[in-house]
């Protein structure tokens, strides 16, 4: 959680750049890359009336053809403007995924720590209490993607992996140390959060100075760093916390998370120069970017997912355990969610770059309501029910991190792409903050059974679907067959 796929959160993006030297005497009806201007009151009438080529005589769902007229020669010199790879390009790429390792494999791991937590040192608070912990981590590192997007675009990624380098190793290490409630607060609430923040906004945004045409492919590839760290850090605990105890089993993960960022800290860098910034009004999102209906649909759409998407990825341990499973069973449930979740991350790159990345979302949140209501509810004490859940809503669900960022880059033109996607991820966050402490209140509510939260992300998911549908009415009317 992109123009791109991924997340990339898990997913994560593209960033400003600048081209002085694009220019046309024609309208520029380019759906994908249109800049949205909430003042001009013809913004909005582009999309409707572009005619769809497949229209007459369309060949199948997804037309490659079928594409809203564009003003050719902005596209021709915005795509000639990027490498789309190249060693440099690459090079940024598996320091993306390094980075993105980092970040999003201790997210994915979420229900193990929640778990650990609930029975050890932090057994005399409810689920609900113990949810704000990883729901302010959460926040903070999305909601901090508002003022560090922009200052990316001026000053490029060196000085903010940097500080979110020493922030998340010195929270792996630190976490060992924790007895009480504040102590997680600050230290993994706090130090992991704004560490996280300051590398996934660098490493997403990075690739987006590299690709463009591939952009969808390229940011897949970095965000299924997030399902591998998922794979493996709860595999890892499940071995570490009995035979070296809570505190090794961290500053290990400290260890490792140091290796990864010290690739991601030589591999990653920007390629477009920024202009510095005047004022602290220059890190502040635009909020008037929300007057554009369809930019306003997305990241409603995005909030609601975010409910959706971390309930399971969060409960599912406490479930399963609740359901007369082993400890360890919950450890490898979510491993298996993160495996599946590896194929879905990187096809969903693949798929949004042949029919659409809006188009590619939608349907995955249609198959993440399909499997919450039709595999998880009545799932049960099945052993084999849930880990079929695990399987297919892992790869359903893989898009939905890394798709997100994509989706909010075709709102607008790349070079206004920091503010759009800070400006969004500031409201999203809110969804990652409450979304566990919610999820934890339905439980005690419903005296610990998980119907209500299952039904509750079922929902979320639905709404989600019905935003992103509105979002993608507006901008390309009904036709079913646009790849947008």
């Amino acid at each position: 959680m992109q123009r791109s796929a991924g997340y990339g959160a898990e997913d994560s993006c593209l960033k400003n750049h600048t081209n002085n030297e694009v220019s046309s005497t024609t309208p520029d009806y380019d759906v994908e890359k249109t800049a949205i201007n909430p003042s001009d009151p013809t913004a909005h009438d582009v999309a409707p009336n572009t005619q769809c080529p497949s229209d007459q005589g369309g060949k199948g769902l997804f037309d490659q053809n079928a594409e809203p007229d564009t003003d050719t020669s902005t596209l021709t010199d915005e795509q000639e403007d990027f490498p789309e790879g190249g060693l440099k390009g690459y090079c940024v790429v598996i320091g993306a995924f390094c980075g993105l390792f980092s970040v999003f494999g201790i997210i994915n791991s979420t229900g193990i720590l929640l778990e650990y937590f609930s029975t050890h040192q932090l057994k005399d608070y409810t689920s609900s209490q113990i949810g704000w912990i990883f729901g302010l981590s959460l926040f903070l590192t999305f909601f901090c993607g508002a003022p560090i997007g922009p200052i990316f675009d001026a000053y490029g990624p060196r000085v903010l992996m940097l500080c979110g380098s020493v922030l998340l190793v010195a929270s792996m290490f630190l976490l060992g140390l924790c007895t009480q409630y504040w102590h997680f607060f600050m230290v993994y609430s706090v130090l992991n959060g704004l560490g996280g923040a300051f590398i996934n906004t660098p490493c997403i945004s990075s690739i987006g100075h590299f690709f463009l045409l591939r952009r969808g492919n390229a940011t897949g590839i970095a965000m299924t760093s997030g399902s591998i760290g998922g794979i493996i850090f709860p595999l890892m605990l499940q071995k570490l916390f009995p035979m070296l105890g809570f505190a090794w089993a961290t500053r290990i993960m400290g260890f490792i998370l140091a290796g990864l960022l010290g690739l991601a800290n030589i591999l990653v860098r920007g390629r477009l120069s920024g202009k510095p910034m005047g004022s602290f009004m220059s890190v502040a999102p635009d909020l008037t970017v929300f007057k554009d209906p369809p930019f306003a649909f997305v990241s409603l759409g995005i909030f609601l997912m975010e409910w959706g998407i971390f309930v399971p990825l969060t409960y599912l341990t406490s479930y399963s355990t609740s359901h007369g499973h082993s400890s360890a069973f919950g450890f490898q449930i979510i491993a298996v969610l993160n495996g599946g979740s590896f194929f879905g991350r990187f096809f969903a790159g693949l798929a949004a770059d042949m029919i659409g990345r809006v188009n590619t979302l939608i349907l995955s949140i249609v198959l993440c309501i399909i499997t919450c209501f039709a595999l998880w509810l009545p799932a049960g004490d099945s052993t084999a029910m849930t880990v079929v859940f695990a399987v297919i809503f892992g790869f359903v669900s893989g898009s939905n991190l890394s798709l997100s960022p994509v989706c909010v880059g075709q709102m607008c033109k790349t070079e206004h792409y920091g503010r759009y996607y800070s400006t969004c991820w500031m409201f999203v966050a809110f969804g990652t903050l409450t979304a566990l402490p919610i999820g934890g209140q339905i439980l005690i509510a419903n005296g610990g059974k998980y119907i209500g939260l299952i039904v509750f992300a079922g929902l979320s998911y639905t709404a989600a679907a019905a935003c992103l549908i509105s979002a993608r009415v507006l901008k390309v009317g009904w036709k079913i067959k646009m790849v947008y």
